[in-house]
């Protein structure tokens, strides 16, 4: 448990990151589990909607010491996050408007736009490695971008492109969406304590799995189900419910990609929060341990919040933060739980590689919207609209251009780019600007 705690805290700067973290303690220092096995296990994670990350310690923890390993390894990987950015949450509705605290979230923003083009030149130099894969980018920016098209429809065309593709052999589409461990070949499975045999827990078990998913899907679905029976569809919790429930299903592609559908839901459609207030969670997601996408949790905190149901406010905020959670990550054990005996099987399966390889070539385009939107409501006072022959669009009035923010998000851009700055102190130090700018002017 301490080493999976251990894990959890170091856990900073989205899965690349926490994924490596993961490599140098399982593989590299405690030897628990071989190279190629990690490797096979974080490919299967990539396969799932939700946050890989998480999965792959639910997956370890799983082949290491059974269904409670699993529930130790993703639970404390999830619960410093949560702890910490409900903490912040609790500072940003009260002292929100103080100079000092305004000032450190005006700095963050102008950083996260910096990171979210970090992480458009990371996958992109992953995932974009010929024109077909160019094409399917560019494709997903324009569904996205101009069409307006939902983000669950992007993704599911992207994979049947992929997937026939895949199946057909088109090199393409072979290209592959998995991160990569850099350095020598690493440890074998031979050397590692839980050896190339495959554990007696987990050889293939139909009744298992299915015993195991269904206890999870009640768990899940039950209190979205009781809540919408009890409150009715359209009350804030409800609603809280239903939309993560299904965000937890269709989020392929990683941290970026579900806020590019959360900020296209949450902001636009439902509007709990504002685009500013979406980059002020992501802030918080990237300075805090955990996965990305307990950003979320502050989009539900925030949601509750502003509709209180007739509870106190702060209340129904900590509940909500809560349901955002639990409906988010329910899912990526249930995932794990359900597939994990049989994963052995996708082993080489090509269709299923290049539909991954669609879906990773698409969420780049997704990404550069959100790069897009982002630049827009952090760099521009004023925002407004473009008539096409087949909508809108937003665009920036070049006038209301904000001054400051930009200095700060062409200064985070040139340290991640040119000097290559790790992102906490790029963070801390936007932080610190932003504050100052604030409390000076």
């Amino acid at each position: 448990m301490a080493v999976w705690l251990r894990i959890a805290l170091l856990s900073f700067g989205g899965p690349a990151g926490q994924i490596a973290v993961m490599h140098r303690v399982l593989v590299e220092e405690k030897r628990w589990i071989g190279e190629q096995r990690f490797l096979h296990a974080l490919n299967y994670c990539m396969l799932l909607p939700g946050p890989e990350a998480q999965q792959l310690a639910t997956y370890i923890g799983w082949l290491l010491h059974k269904t409670k390993g699993g529930l130790v390894a993703g639970g404390l990987f999830i619960a410093p996050g949560f702890i910490a950015i409900l903490a912040l949450s609790y500072v940003y509705v009260l002292l929100g408007q103080t100079p000092l605290v305004e000032g450190l979230f005006f700095g963050l923003k102008a950083a996260v736009l910096a990171i979210v083009l970090q992480a458009i030149a990371r996958i992109g130099a992953r995932a974009l490695k010929n024109t077909p894969m160019r094409g399917v980018a560019a494709c997903g920016f324009i569904a996205i971008f101009l069409l307006d098209a939902p983000f669950p429809l992007i993704i599911a065309a992207a994979a049947v492109v992929g997937f026939v593709g895949g199946r057909r052999g088109l090199a393409a589409f072979q290209v592959g969406g998995g991160h990569r461990m850099g350095g020598a070949a690493g440890v074998s499975d031979a050397l590692s304590a839980l050896g190339e045999g495959l554990p007696a827990h987990a050889s293939p078990s139909l009744a298992w799995s299915l015993r195991l998913s269904g206890l999870l899907l009640v768990l899940w679905l039950g209190p979205v189900i009781a809540l919408v029976i009890v409150f009715g569809p359209e009350d804030v919790f409800s609603r809280i419910a239903i939309f993560f429930s299904k965000m937890a299903v269709v989020t392929f592609g990683g941290a970026y990609a579900v806020l590019a559908y959360v900020a296209q839901e949450a902001v636009e459609t439902y509007a709990w929060l504002q685009p500013g207030e979406m980059l002020d969670g992501l802030g918080m997601a990237e300075t805090t341990p955990g996965p990305l996408i307990m950003v979320t949790q502050f989009v539900g905190f925030l949601a509750a919040f502003r509709e209180a149901s007739g509870l106190p406010p702060l209340l129904a905020a900590t509940l909500g933060a809560i349901l955002t959670t639990w409906v988010t990550f329910t899912p990526c054990f249930l995932w794990i739980f359900a597939g994990a005996p049989f994963v052995e099987r996708l082993r080489g399966n090509r269709a299923l590689a290049g539909a991954l390889s669609a879906i990773t070539a698409a969420v780049v385009g997704v990404i550069l919207n959100l790069a897009v939107w982002f630049a827009i409501h952090t760099l521009f006072a004023e925002v407004g609209a473009l008539r096409l022959g087949f909508g809108a669009i937003e665009v920036p009035v070049l006038a209301s251009v904000n001054w400051p923010a930009l200095i700060l998000a062409l200064g985070a851009i040139v340290a991640i780019f040119r000097f290559r700055a790790p992102i906490l102190p790029v963070l801390a130090g936007c932080a610190a600007l932003g504050a100052a700018h604030k409390l000076l002017f």
